[in-house]
């Protein structure tokens, strides 16, 4: 699964799983970007890469992802460095406000749907312009919990990745036949500065069942960053061709998969969102 001769752009790099992707990409040989909102640890993070990994291209371009000039400004400045671009992992994401939809204040919500939402489209978009001229490129979507089961206490957060599901099996569709996979994927449940949030916030805002399973996540280590950082290796490597339009599961799917694994999830709705009929759970009440 080598990356030799990729570029690739990182978003929410400067620390977390942002870090470990950039990282793994590097050892992989490719050349990344990487941003984020802070430039201080934006530029602490390239640092740390360079030593890391003195002989391969690691660099840094403050961004938001929610300001479309700045968006922009990003994909100009890999292009200059690197002279192309062949891949874009959207991992930049907040959770957004915390407690019932009601209570929460409105401009953080609607921030959020910015970010996690807005933003990573935008990005997308930006990806899209540069490889359907040149037949080829990979897209990777950060999804996760958010999308599979309802979050209480976390509406933005559950809806802006729940919506950008969708949009990644519905952008893979639209690029399928000139050479761009698109692909999103659920790293697991990780322990990183979002949990602590979420475990500050309490269990009155985020309900009591998913604050326990936070606290025993956190102290069991949660799911180590480099399983969901190689499975982006993965889905960035000519090894995933093919594989489009999907939701895969870091810690759960049996990847890489074999030739014809690939063959039947493509031809199949595995790793999908999909709405659930009477007729799916064995009841005959369906409409005929």
């Amino acid at each position: 699964m080598t990356l030799a001769g990729r570029s690739a752009i990182v978003t929410g790099a400067s620390m977390g799983l942002g870090a470990a992707i950039a990282e793994r990409f590097l050892a992989a040989g490719a050349s990344v970007m990487i941003c984020a909102r802070n430039a201080k640890e934006l530029e602490s993070q390239r640092l740390r890469l360079a030593q890391s990994h003195p002989s391969a291209r690691v660099r840094a371009h403050r961004a938001d992802i929610a300001k479309v000039d700045q968006v922009d400004s990003l994909f100009t400045a890999a292009v200059d460095a690197f002279g192309k671009l062949d891949i874009l992992v959207n991992n930049a994401g907040v959770y957004g406000p915390m407690g019932s939809v009601e209570t929460i204040p409105w401009a953080q919500w609607v921030e959020a749907i910015e970010i996690n939402l807005l933003g990573a489209i935008y990005c997308c978009r930006k990806a899209v312009e540069l490889f359907r001229p040149r037949g080829y490129g990979k897209i990777i979507n950060l999804s996760g919990g958010g999308a599979t089961s309802p979050l209480p206490g976390l509406s933005a957060y559950a809806a802006s990745k729940a919506a950008l599901v969708r949009f990644t099996e519905t952008l893979a569709l639209e690029v399928k036949d000139c050479g761009v996979d698109v692909n999103a994927i659920a790293p697991g449940t990780l322990n990183t500065r979002l949990m602590d949030q979420l475990i500050a916030a309490g269990p009155e805002k985020v309900t009591r069942a998913l604050h326990a399973r936070m606290v025993k996540a956190q102290a069991e280590g949660g799911t180590p960053l480099e399983v969901g950082a190689d499975l982006c290796v993965y889905l960035a490597s000519a090894a995933s061709d093919g594989l489009t339009g999907r939701l895969i599961a870091a810690q759960w799917d049996p990847w890489p998969f074999e030739a014809a694994i690939k063959q039947d999830i493509g031809g199949s709705d595995i790793y999908t969102l999909r709405r659930i009929t009477p007729s799916d759970r064995g009841k005959g009440w369906d409409k005929t």
